[in-house]
């Protein structure tokens, strides 16, 4: 999955650099149909846990990631004689050149520095879904919500998360990242007090029902997700020079990967050292605080975004020596992708 996820991201980044005006919108489609697949499996989880079990379950959905061989039938990528001819040649060479390119891409500013506050936003979202999934179901400290209910609020947020990609698609692109990712941050931060609210059973003061309010609360989040990654991506691909635009997208998901990873270690050590395990949720509120001043503090680190479009060139066009044939550089770019 992983080997299948970085070939697609390769291809999505090279069409993203090819037709600069769209990697927006070819950003949006990846995103809408991510969140598609999220919405049918979100709806049928419940169903088969309920039905099959929890091991007749996992087999079920252990069927569809066998589809990506389909897919890749209908990949096509076109190979040259000179590819098959120079073809070990080429893998030293081109190895030896994507090295050096992602080096020197690395340390140029205008690289780093977004790349840095991906991650820092990544990793400082502590992640506090393991304790709140168990709070969900408890019958005493929560609001006793069964499985199959629970299945229904992730696959709103599914769909919600394709109103936040047309949001997104219609209205922000033509923004700068900075801006974009700043607000975006903001009601992120601002959208983590409606789960302390939650929490604190404060809703029920306000004469709000449980279902109701985690239903809005999930679907209001997943649009802000949303609006806020997709803006990296697309900044992402802004960030990858010619000749290894695949290679060096997938080093920046592998940042992003890092982040993420960082997160839910993070999250997992707080919880642990707030005393919240499966049937304990006294401490919940404070972690959930603690999430939310993190996400504030994100803020703070916006300014390493450029403030720029994605029709603006950040990358340096010297990051490959000029001397290089021509047909040297389609070689390598069909050998890195």
């Amino acid at each position: 999955m992983a080997i299948a996820e970085v070939v697609i991201d390769a291809c999505i980044a090279t069409n993203s650099i090819s037709i600069r005006s769209l990697a927006p919108d070819i950003q949006s489609l990846c995103m809408v149909c991510s969140s598609a697949g999220a919405l049918v499996g979100y709806a049928t989880s419940g169903v088969f846990v309920h039905w099959l079990g929890p091991q007749g379950a996992l087999g079920v959905l252990a069927l569809p990631p066998a589809t990506i061989i389909v897919l890749g039938i209908f990949i096509y990528e076109k190979r040259s004689s000179t590819f098959l001819i120079q073809k070990n040649k080429m893998e030293a060479d081109g190895l030896g050149v994507a090295v050096k390119g992602m080096y020197k891409t690395i340390k140029y500013p205008q690289v780093w520095k977004p790349s840095l506050y991906m991650f820092i936003s990544l990793a400082l979202n502590v992640s506090t879904h393991e304790g709140y999934f168990y709070w969900y179901t408890d019958p005493k400290a929560g609001p006793a919500f069964s499985q199959e209910f629970v299945g229904i609020i992730y696959a709103i947020g599914a769909l919600a998360s394709m109103f936040g990609v047309l949001i997104y698609h219609k209205k922000l692109k033509s923004y700068s990242f900075r801006n974009t990712l700043f607000f975006a941050q903001l009601l992120y931060a601002l959208s983590g007090t409606l789960d302390l609210v939650f929490i604190k059973r404060w809703n029920i003061l306000l004469g709000i029902p449980d279902s109701f309010f985690v239903v809005t609360e999930e679907s209001f989040s997943r649009i802000i997700s949303k609006i806020r990654w997709i803006p990296m991506v697309v900044l992402s691909t802004r960030l990858c020079p010619l000749g290894i635009e695949g290679t060096f997208f997938a080093f920046l998901m592998c940042i992003d990967s890092f982040g993420q990873l960082a997160s839910k270690w993070s999250g997992g050590l707080v919880l642990h050292a707030f005393g919240v395990s499966r049937h304990e949720f006294g401490n919940l509120w404070l972690v959930i605080l603690l999430r939310n001043v993190l996400r504030f503090a994100t803020l703070c680190f916006v300014f390493l975004v450029p403030d720029s479009d994605h029709l603006d060139d950040l990358v340096p066009s010297d990051v490959f020596p000029k001397n290089q044939p021509d047909d040297a550089d389609n070689d390598i770019k069909l050998l890195l992708l």
